[in-house]
């Protein structure tokens, strides 16, 4: 599978990275069967997070098994630094590992968030204490909300080393700042800063069906066909991330696997026509915004 340099962390990741939040839907023993699965078809570098449910968990035997063979990244919702430490020494405890390669804030929404992690007392002290005390590796954060706040976050946090936000065709249609993702993959270039593309899978929100009788268990509705999997990761791959995220349910993962797999380019044509046609569909990225 193709790698490509993570910023400057310098780390290749596949253009693949394994969400391993799929793994919080399946007994252990599926769990393993995935993660080999995973592994086999290259898959480098994993990202999982204390909110994936059990995934932390059920992510452990077989990350300590290959731990050498896989670049972790983990993440925290904590704001403040007593927050986060706690957070992090949970995470390292759960995985059963003794360093986790990437730290990431977990889903910046707010400026006043922004305010607080980059405080005396904030996440970030305790990501870059944790640095040197060698439990972390590289400090990352993540967002599905308003480039204009991941644009300040790189201006403000100068050990920043990745972002992962949101990339799709239907994002990449909408001419407004509130989807002005390109900007922030154009700052990430010139920064040196590693990207990872969520969502990349989205067809929409989900309509009004209860949880329970929706066939994926994603935040999004997902599309679901070899074809339209092949093309949306051939997309978010031709857009100049670093790598691209597998949707959480694990019915998915095996199609995204084939796609990266498979992957050789989207010429500038066929990523035009695929943003012309799903541009007046609804975006998967504001309803996160504004709850």
């Amino acid at each position: 599978m193709e790698t490509r340099p993570l910023g400057g962390t310098g780390h290749d990741s596949t253009v693949m990275t394994f969400g391993a939040i799929a793994l919080n839907w399946l007994e252990q023993e599926g769990a393993n069967q995935m993660v080999e699965h995973v592994l086999d078809a290259g898959v480098n570098h994993f990202d999982v997070a204390p909110t994936y449910g059990d995934a932390e968990l059920k992510l452990g035997p077989k990350l300590r098994q290959h731990r050498e063979e896989i670049f972790l990244g983990c993440k925290t919702q904590e704001r403040d630094y007593e927050g986060a430490r706690h957070k992090l020494e949970r995470s390292l405890d759960r995985l059963g590992v003794e360093k986790i390669d990437l730290y990431q804030v977990h889903g910046l929404e707010y400026e006043h968030e922004l305010e607080e992690i980059t405080s005396e007392d904030g996440a970030l002290a305790a990501f870059r204490d944790a640095k040197d005390e060698g439990l972390i590796d590289h400090i990352g954060l993540t967002s599905h909300a308003d480039p204009g706040l991941i644009l300040d976050a790189v201006e403000r946090i100068d050990d920043l080393e990745t972002l992962m936000f949101p990339m799709n065709p239907v994002v990449v249609g909408k001419d407004d700042d509130e989807h002005d993702y390109a900007g922030v993959l154009e700052r990430a270039a010139e920064e040196d800063i590693g990207t990872l593309g969520i969502k990349a899978f989205a067809r929409g929100p989900w309509d009004d069906r209860p949880e329970h009788d929706r066939p994926f268990a994603n935040w999004y509705e997902p599309v679901d066909t070899p074809a339209e999997i092949e093309e949306r990761f051939d997309f978010a791959a031709s857009q100049g991330l670093t790598s691209v995220i597998n949707p959480g349910d694990p019915k998915l993962v095996a199609m995204v696997l084939a796609a990266a797999r498979n992957y050789d380019g989207m010429d500038d044509a066929a990523q035009r026509s695929l943003v012309e046609r799903l541009r007046h569909e609804e975006s998967p990225v504001p309803e996160q915004l504004h709850h």
